[in-house]
């Protein structure tokens, strides 16, 4: 819960962090299973745990801990939620990790589709999914399983209009400039049509809820008639396909890179917001590069599974700590470790 999605340690408690927006994206993605007829349960993990690998501070922090880790493998927050899944977490006495189901684990690490052949972008294998397949075949050349595609897209309908319920909460844009993105302004119209005399901040929550309700429907309808059209008999036919069964129609497609497109321009480079993530940014390059000069100044159960100063070893177990910091944690141990309640010089 202190973990930001858009704005770094919001100032308001009603601003999404990394659990609520998770906690929606449940919803939604159990209320689509339920409509297909697909494991609710299995649909609502995925959806629970797609986002366990991100750092402090948002896509901010990641971009920053990418960066100091270039030498050292990269750093991807889907690879980093293998990681937590399968080694990270230590809670049973025979082996590491939660002894999550196959499917599951397929789901996590495809939540962007597959990682390798004529379907990928082409990107190299992370550290940990290139090792872990080697024990386990994730079947990465293929899409997901149905519920993992509901997890995903459930992910996108959820960030596209919870962000921009916080985007006019927060007052970087206003309802007229959203009105500038056509099939927004439509869900605001037919709200105003609905209810001539509501008061503004009502008539935002209730487009933000049309929306939503507009992209589930198209969903449900596109699904089911790429599941008509392959006639699959079992979910490994859905891994098969040459394309996702649960998507956005064409026409959601283009709607859908429009709101992205506006909440890119108004709110991800609002000079407020960045302000904010070149703080966040410095301070996760501060501690990892600290951390691995320095292993000895890692909490000691940390500091036992570092290596020699400047190793991959110590670079991996540093940015293994930093990523399940959360943005207040993550300033503390910047005081703590600089002495200074800002990001150093």
């Amino acid at each position: 819960m202190h973990k930001t999605q858009v704005f770094v340690s919001p100032g308001g408690d009603h601003f999404r962090t990394r659990l609520t927006h998770s906690l929606e994206v449940a919803q939604i993605a159990r209320g689509l299973a339920l409509n297909l007829g697909l494991n609710q349960d299995l649909a609502e993990t995925l959806a629970l745990a797609h986002d366990f690998g991100h750092p402090p501070f948002g896509h901010a922090g990641e971009e920053a801990l990418d960066e100091v880790m270039q030498p050292f493998g990269g750093f991807d927050h889907n690879d980093q939620t293998l990681r937590i899944v399968v080694r990270l977490e230590q809670r049973y006495a025979a082996f590491d990790g939660l002894n999550l189901t196959w499917e599951t684990l397929e789901g996590l690490v495809k939540h962007n589709g597959p990682l390798v052949g004529p379907y990928s972008d082409g990107a190299p294998l992370p550290e940990t999914i290139a090792g872990y397949t080697e024990v386990q075949d994730l079947e990465l050349e293929s899409f997901a399983g149905p519920e993992a595609q509901v997890a995903a897209i459930a992910d996108d309908i959820a960030y596209d209009n919870h962000d921009v319920d916080d985007g006019l909460r927060a007052e970087v844009f206003t309802i007229d400039e959203l009105s500038a993105v056509p099939h927004m302004a439509d869900a605001i119209e037919r709200v105003r049509q609905r209810y001539p005399r509501l008061e503004r901040h009502r008539l935002s929550h209730e487009a933000v809820r049309s929306m939503i309700d507009t992209m589930v429907i198209d969903v449900l309808e596109e699904t089911r008639a790429r599941l008509t059209a392959a006639s699959p008999g079992s979910a490994a036919d859905i891994r098969a396909l040459d394309q996702p069964v649960v998507a956005f129609s064409s026409a959601m497609v283009q709607k859908d890179r429009a709101i992205k497109k506006f909440l890119f321009g108004n709110m991800y480079r609002h000079p407020d917001v960045l302000r904010e993530t070149d703080k966040a940014r410095k301070i996760v390059k501060d501690l990892f590069c600290r951390f691995v000069e320095d292993p000895a100044s890692l909490p000691d159960e940390w500091s036992v599974s570092a290596a020699a100063s400047g190793s991959r070893e110590t670079a991996r177990v540093a940015a293994d700590y930093i990523a399940g910091m959360t943005d207040r944690y993550a300033k503390r141990e910047h005081e703590r470790v600089f002495g200074t309640k800002e990001a150093s010089t």
